[in-house]
């Protein structure tokens, strides 16, 4: 039976809080204190820079976009310029890449099949393009990607457009890519998506792409993303736990 990872539906989250219940969950997986763990959620409108972001990017200026009641917020991640909103899924896997050969490349291509399965479950056919990063269908980009690994465990994720207004899109450089033309699920297919049944298609497809079994978990279990907030996961398997822990690195 493959490793277990923990999917925890957190519904409509603000950026910063997500960030550090991240950054605490990648504290506990680093400690082998806890699985893999799926985190799907939305934001409230969001555009975050990573590492290699220009002012360019945001050519309006932030104040503008503050104004626009957008968010600005930079963040550790890899990548440039994105937008996050509700109606957009976003997944941040915190997964040790050890079973993966701490290959950070391989993780990235396995993420972008992840989206690619979702999408063609849902009825729209996704593929890569030579060069960048993250999914498109046709010249049109759906699924982003941006990750962050530290100490072997990653953070951050991917990003697939639902429902979401793509409008802020276009008030950016979005993802560094000038006249990047930007799709969703919902546009693909003219109508109005179940959000959080793709979402459950999403967290399959990631089950088998990293061979882990998916365990559906009660987000009330993990209110602040804290080691104690899983006391009632780590209580039923107390003696696997432990003995993992003992063992050192989380595999």
């Amino acid at each position: 039976m493959s490793a277990e990872i923990l999917v925890v539906r957190r519904g409509t989250v603000p950026y910063e809080e997500a960030r550090e219940t991240q950054r605490q969950l990648a504290e506990e997986r680093q400690r082998g204190a806890i699985p893999d763990v799926l985190l799907l959620l939305e934001h409230p409108p969001v555009y975050t820079r990573g590492r290699r972001s220009t002012a360019a990017e945001l050519p309006m200026g932030v104040e503008w976009y503050e104004r626009q009641g957008i968010e600005v917020r930079d963040t550790d991640r890899g990548g440039r310029v994105t937008y996050h909103g509700p109606g957009q899924l976003v997944a941040y896997p915190i997964v040790s890449l050890r079973p993966y050969g701490d290959d950070v490349h391989e993780y990235v291509r396995r993420l972008e099949r992840v989206m690619i399965g979702a999408l063609a479950e849902h009825g729209v056919a996704a593929g890569l393009s030579e060069g960048e990063t993250g999914v498109w269908v046709g010249a049109r980009k759906i699924g982003s990607i941006g990750v962050h690994v530290s100490r072997g465990v990653t953070t951050h994720g991917l990003a697939v457009n639902v429902n979401n207004d793509l409008q802020p899109f276009e008030w950016i450089v979005p993802c560094g890519i000038e006249g990047c033309q930007v799709t969703s699920l919902a546009r693909e297919l003219g109508a109005e998506q179940d959000l959080e049944a793709f979402a459950s298609t999403l967290a399959t497809r990631f089950g088998e792409v990293y061979d882990r079994t998916v365990v559906e978990t009660d987000p009330d279990t993990v209110p602040g993303a804290t080691r104690d907030a899983f006391w009632p996961y780590m209580s039923r398997n107390a003696s696997r736990v432990t003995e993992e822990a003992r063992l050192g690195d989380p595999r």
